[in-house]
């Protein structure tokens, strides 16, 4: 289950089942009880249901039910006014055969778990009086918290905090997960995420056709390019890096090894010559050749056999690098662009988009972390007020004509379709020099082997963050390329992995 669903689309869904012919409180009861589930397996005997005045609410009272039914002593505090429930939240709220308190922070001092059905995904206000006193309240209580759908005080669809915000131990979600749950920061608020079958069918999918995936083998194993018993290393691609000079060769032969360990048949360093005796002194499988210039660039690429290159890392900022950048853009390559190459265009970012759209089928793929983002794609706040990353990553896509990586622990990558997927596998490690070096080598070398970029972005993040998780603490950007084997083992041994 890899969509992702905004809490529109979440409504849709439900929308949809109702017409359907299955009830609304089939829905709830379903819901409540798998929150029930969740909380009974944490065997914690005395359980404070704080419940608000929605359907999260709704979905709280039959868990309170549930677990009173099976001999937890229970006790249900309501933020709001029971009576002004209404539809299938008025009818949980009958079922109850409980008492009902009036919610305050005092309710939750003698409980050992709290079931948080507050707020749902659909919150879109910050929280203020005494429901944000009861967030602080749960949050200071020292004991597990199971939230319901999502904790309450996260925005479903970004992800954003809306003042405050419950601290869970588990989320129980329901269909699908929403976009809010692999977001930052919302995403550090909901502990384990389980997903529940309430009996929304699948089909419904048909009709709502979402547009957000979570980043996973199963969204791109099909196109991942596994090596063929009658290939050879002229039929995996040719990658080519360029380098800066003598001081900035690293960023280069880092984006070079990525390439080459990502499967790549021949990797190329493009070195200027004053950093020609550097770069082959510190290359083995990786080739280095002398290119100085955007005229030798331009020459060195009208080989098609060289059909991936990599532009930024460590390359300088300024009029050389753009007249590199744009030389590339006038290849037959694909052409992943980083670091430098974004930089060096933030006062004219339009030459760079005008340039990006007239290569018709020829993909360029775009990986700046936050500062080069904003740099890059500075008319996009003008646009938009919403905070959201997702938001902001499809319209880069759509603005520039190429695939964007927004990296960040919330990785993001959208295309100009609107598909977008979230990665959440990448570990605190990454945050390390070097390493977004590594990831813009890593998805040349796939779109060298003919990955299509969309899914290529994708799957360069996520074996990104595996290799990082592969080596643990202590990791340094020269790691990643090493440890892709050991991921590739386990990835190979999907049978979602293509094998041909």
């Amino acid at each position: 289950m890899i969509e992702l669903l905004t809490t529109a689309e979440m409504a849709e869904a439900d929308r949809l089942t109702i017409a359907s012919g299955i009830s609304g409180i089939e829905l709830m009861e379903n819901a409540g009880r798998a929150v029930a589930d969740v909380t009974d397996r944490m065997q914690r005997q005395r359980v404070t249901v704080v419940a608000g005045p929605g359907n999260n609410g709704g979905d709280g009272f039959v868990a309170a039910r549930h677990l009173s039914e099976r001999g937890h002593k229970v006790r249900l505090c309501f933020v709001g006014e029971p009576k002004k429930l209404k539809g299938d939240a008025a009818l949980a709220a009958k079922r109850w055969d409980g008492t009902v308190e009036e919610a305050s922070p005092a309710a939750l001092a003698d409980c050992d778990i709290i079931v948080d059905a507050l707020f749902g995904a659909g919150l879109d206000r910050d929280v203020e009086g005494l429901p944000r006193a009861m967030i602080g309240a749960m949050n200071a209580g020292g004991v597990p918290i199971v939230a319901v759908d999502l904790p309450s005080g996260v925005n479903g669809t970004s992800g954003a905090i809306m003042g405050a915000a419950v601290n869970a131990t588990r989320t129980v979600t329901f269909f699908r997960r929403k976009t809010g749950h692999l977001l930052l920061p919302g995403r550090l608020n909901c502990g384990t995420v389980e997903v529940s079958d309430i009996g929304i069918p699948d089909s419904v999918l048909g009709s709502i056709k979402p547009q957000t995936f979570a980043n996973a083998p199963q969204l791109w194993g099909g196109m991942f390019p596994k090596p063929r018993s009658q290939g050879h290393k002229y039929s995996r691609g040719h990658a080519v890096v360029v380098s800066g000079g003598p001081s900035t060769t690293g960023a280069a032969r880092l984006a070079a090894r990525g390439a080459l360990r990502a499967g790549a048949g021949l990797v190329t360093i493009a070195s200027p010559r004053e950093a020609l005796a550097i770069n082959a002194a510190a290359s083995l499988a990786v080739m280095v050749r002398p290119v100085d210039g955007s005229a030798e660039l331009a020459e060195f690429l009208t080989d098609k056999r060289r059909n991936a290159v990599v532009l930024g890392p460590g390359g300088g900022v300024g009029a050389a690098m753009r007249e590199a950048v744009l030389t590339a853009l006038r290849s037959q390559a694909a052409v992943v662009l980083d670091a430098d190459a974004l930089t060096s265009f933030a006062e004219e970012p339009d030459v760079l988009f005008s340039a990006i759209r007239g290569r018709t089928g020829r993909p360029v793929v775009m990986t700046p972390h936050d500062g080069e983002f904003s740099r890059i794609f500075s008319g996009i706040n003008k646009k938009t007020n919403s905070n959201s990353k997702l938001e902001k990553t499809r319209l880069a896509a759509d603005n520039s004509g190429a695939v964007v990586v927004y990296k960040g622990a919330d990785t993001v990558v959208a295309a100009q379709n609107g598909h977008a997927a979230i990665a959440d596998n990448g570990p605190p490690s990454l945050a390390t020099a070097g390493s977004g070096d590594v990831l813009a080598g890593m998805i040349a070398g796939l779109m060298a082997q003919g990955m299509p970029a969309f899914e290529a972005a994708n799957a360069a993040v996520w074996l990104h963050g595996e290799a990082a998780t592969e080596f643990g603490a202590g990791l340094i950007a020269e790691d990643l390329p090493d440890m892709l084997p050991r991921v590739y083992r386990r990835l190979f041994a999907d049978p979602g992995v293509r094998r041909s």
